[in-house]
């Protein structure tokens, strides 16, 4: 598509990462994958093992025009914990670590100004740990962690994780949603 950008998140697990992405008005697609190892075209399995490298990520295409790098900077710092190292929520390891892979000097300069600023704003008391990284190959993840979350909504991890952080990022970017709530 003319225009489209791409940005590339890890903030845990990608199911979550694609389901809260997918929801802003300007994301086009979100594909889960990973990144940031050293086994070319891993799978989830050997991601799994952590001892590839690798983490979970989501490459999102955008469209500028609608939302910015710097929308999609927010949504991310926003969605998890950004102060700890290789673990959000229930998921533990180095798979699931905050990152972020740049793709240009303009993305890599924005992130390392945000966190920067968020980190000095005193809003989380333990340091922020997020990675910014430069991308270097992404491997797209099997077929079945696409769409995950809408096609297993009754699963307990999605029910008991997935949900309630859906709903807390709809109230914090309301005004951001594909189908943004209609005021009476």
């Amino acid at each position: 598509m003319d225009g489209t950008q791409i940005a590339v998140f890890g903030s845990g697990c990608f199911w979550c990462a694609e389901a809260i992405f997918m929801l802003l008005d300007g994301v086009i697609s979100v594909e889960p994958g990973y990144t940031g190892g050293t086994v070319p075209n891993p799978s989830y399995e050997e991601v799994c093992s952590q001892t590839t490298g690798h983490a979970e990520v989501v490459k999102i295409a955008y469209n500028p025009q609608i939302i910015s790098y710097e929308k999609l900077l927010e949504a991310f710092w926003k969605s998890h914990d950004p102060t700890t190292l290789y673990r959000q929520g229930a998921d533990v390891g180095k798979q699931y670590r905050s990152v972020i892979f740049y793709l240009n000097d303009r993305q890599k300069n924005l992130a390392e100004k945000y966190k920067r600023k968020l980190d000095e704003s005193g809003v989380y008391e333990d340091s922020i740990v997020t990675e910014i990284e430069p991308l270097t190959a992404f491997y797209p993840a099997e077929d079945y962690h696409r769409d995950y979350y809408r096609t297993h909504k009754s699963q307990p991890y999605c029910e008991f994780h997935i949900t309630p952080k859906l709903e807390k990022f709809k109230e914090i970017f309301r005004n951001e949603l594909k189908n943004k709530p209609v005021n009476p």
